[in-house]
């Protein structure tokens, strides 16, 4: 095979284990592919799939704004594979983006649900407009393969650069609105990545890695189809290039130096040294190489620049986008190979889409010859047995087949049964509250619970259903029964009848027949019902109603009994007007040892992670 065929296979085999983690994530949710956590939400999807996908494919409105706006006729090859490389970029994102959502199937609410006080309802909008401008203004390659769509493409060829300016328009908003969606963290970004001028610098920073990604992906495809590499057009770009990455230098080292933080690039601390390497590998060495002419015209070093700016930008994305946050979190995130091998599923997908674009269309000035197609692709024979494969096309179709369907069943076995089964986010089991008089109430047992005051409850209850207004059932001889002991996971709702302990040996070892009356289908509805044997189950005047053997989830069951009352409350005492809100219950406001993080860094303290007592309710 030729490194073309080798390359395909190999995507092709990345492609099938990420369908197969793909499927297990889409049926069985986040936490059975992921090592996401309450305290670290966004992880490697967010980190590299967007924030990185975002800016890997600013390489279609740079070179765009390059050749159209400015002028520079020379770099006129460059613009169709920009163009199809940034169009592939954003619809690898925008799968990246479904992968991570946890209800992925809401994705089109942002489209009639506005929400413009938000960064990411604009960077919604203006991905969406952007990939479609995208397709426009890619639309006429292909369709110059078929001259019924003549009329099609020439109308569109009327509107390319009112495209052209509308996409770069579309790409400097969301660009640097991802900067802004770090502003509100104050407390928990590092100082060395934390700015008030966040969006400018992630503008900047992504026309950088525009250039870069364009030389990159020249020189790569230019290796693989074994086409001489356009080194004078490289060089002339990546000197272009050096003086976007001085002034994104300057702005990060001025920016720190401004606000007094730059004692802590020399500080010792690992975020000093994360820092240190992420502004050596994607802008010191960089600049050094591609400001020196015989450097910057030499091939190899062309490589070499390119692939740090490119390595060093996507450094810096995931930094701000979780790395840095792991001593304010104190979550320490490890994202697992299920998270990489979609990332790179989604990769491959696009390389795939790429490379089948560049032999079918006419992306470049000559078109490469197909790997697969007569006259060039040599008759394909089984190396073992020597017998005929069919032609070229249909041999790479089996081969590329087979490595994708061996992958995929390779995937599915290398899942692990109990991470889909027990250890998913929402499999977590409820603790009981602790506490006397004031309860903390705090089903995951991590200190962000809600302060219960049991005794003024009850006074408020005492003339309407007392107890039973909350203790609507008791286990068996127990009476007033805490929450957590039928409610036993936080999402997921919970069997509290369990039927194999009532019929088993080893549990009740109660007979079919007692329950089940002879000559009836066994079924819950013709069973006898739980309070014929337990008498007290079920509290007398208790407004709620147990209608089956599943009690709901802990969450569930604590806002549908609060949230009702609180708003009715809320009504009737005039100096509470606020008591239905989230923050009647929830302490909005960070705790304390998360405001002190703010001096993390500029202090010589210990900030090991500490267990707070419960904090006190608004109410």
């Amino acid at each position: 095979m030729n490194r073309v065929q080798t390359t395909k296979t190999f995507l092709w085999f990345i492609l099938g284990l990420a369908s197969a983690v793909g499927i297990t994530r889409f049926i069985f949710g986040l936490g059975a592919t992921t090592n996401l956590s309450d305290a670290t939400p966004w992880g490697l999807w967010i980190g590299f799939d967007v924030l990185s996908g975002v800016s890997l494919a600013a390489g279609g409105f740079v070179i765009t704004a390059l050749f159209y706006v400015m002028r520079r006729e020379e770099f006129h090859p460059f613009v169709k594979p920009a163009v199809l490389t940034a169009f592939l970029g954003y619809v690898a994102v925008v799968v990246g983006l479904l992968f991570d959502l946890g209800l992925p199937w809401n994705i089109w609410h942002m489209i009639i649900f506005w929400n413009p006080h938000s960064p990411l309802f604009e960077v919604g909008w203006c991905v969406m407009l952007y990939t479609t401008v995208l397709l426009l203004e890619f639309s006429p390659v292909p369709l110059e393969e078929f001259s019924r769509y003549a009329r099609i493409r020439n109308f569109l060829m009327k509107f390319r650069f009112p495209l052209i300016l509308l996409g770069i328009m579309l790409s400097t908003l969301h660009q640097s609105s991802l900067g802004s969606l770090f502003l509100i963290m104050p407390f928990k970004l590092h100082p060395l990545w934390y700015s008030n001028i966040l969006p400018i610098h992630f503008f900047v920073s992504a026309i950088a890695l525009g250039f870069m990604m364009v030389i990159f992906e020249s020189l790569v495809s230019h290796w693989l189809y074994l086409k001489d590499s356009e080194t004078d057009r490289i060089a002339r770009l990546a000197k272009i290039a050096v003086w976007v990455l001085g002034v994104y230098f300057v702005l990060r080292i001025g920016d720190i130096a401004l606000s007094g933080e730059l004692g802590l690039i020399f500080s010792g601390s690992w975020e000093a040294g994360l820092f240190i390497t992420e502004m050596l590998v994607s802008t010191i060495l960089p600049v050094i190489i591609f400001s020196i002419p015989k450097l910057r015209y030499n091939h190899r070093w062309q490589w070499v620049g390119s692939i740090m700016v490119v390595f060093g930008m996507v450094f810096n994305r995931i930094n701000v986008g979780g790395l840095t946050m792991i001593r304010a979190t104190g979550d320490i995130y490890l994202p697992s190979w299920m998270e990489i091998v979609v990332s790179m599923g989604v990769v491959s997908g696009a390389v795939l889409v790429f490379m089948f674009a560049i032999e079918k269309f006419h992306i470049w000035e000559e078109r490469p010859r197909h790997p697969e197609a007569y006259p060039f692709a040599p008759a394909a024979f089984d190396r073992a047995s020597g017998a005929w494969l069919g032609s070229p096309l249909m041999a790479a179709g089996t081969r590329y087949s087979l490595a994708f369907v061996f992958s995929f069943a390779i995937g599915f076995a290398l899942i692990p049964d109990t991470k889909i089964h027990s250890e998913g986010a929402e499999t977590i089991p409820v603790v009981r509250a602790r506490g006397g008089d004031t309860l903390f109430v705090d089903g995951n047992f991590n200190n962000y619970g809600v302060t219960f005051k049991h005794l003024l409850h009850t006074e408020i209850t005492k003339n309407e259903q007392g107890c039973a207004t909350c203790h609507h059932m008791n286990i068996p001889l127990d009476k007033n029964s805490g929450c957590w002991e039928c409610h036993k996971k936080m999402f997921t709702p919970t069997d509290i009848f369990n039927h194999d302990w009532h019929s088993s040996a080893a549990g009740a070892a109660i007979p079919c027949r007692v329950c089940h009356p002879a000559g009836q289908q066994r079924r819950m509805e013709t069973a006898k019902k739980c309070d014929a044997c337990h008498l007290d189950l079920f509290v007398q005047n208790s407004p709620v109603k147990a209608d089956g053997y599943m009690a709901v989830a802990y969450t569930d069951a604590m806002h549908t009994l609060c949230v009702p009352c609180h708003v009715k409350k809320a009504t009737e005492l005039a100096d509470k007007p606020d008591l239905g809100l989230c923050p009647a219950c929830h302490n909005i406001n960070p705790p304390q040892e998360r405001l002190e993080l703010l001096k993390y860094g500029r202090t010589e303290r210990s900030l090991k992670p500490v267990i707070l007592p419960p904090q006190k309710s608004s109410n």
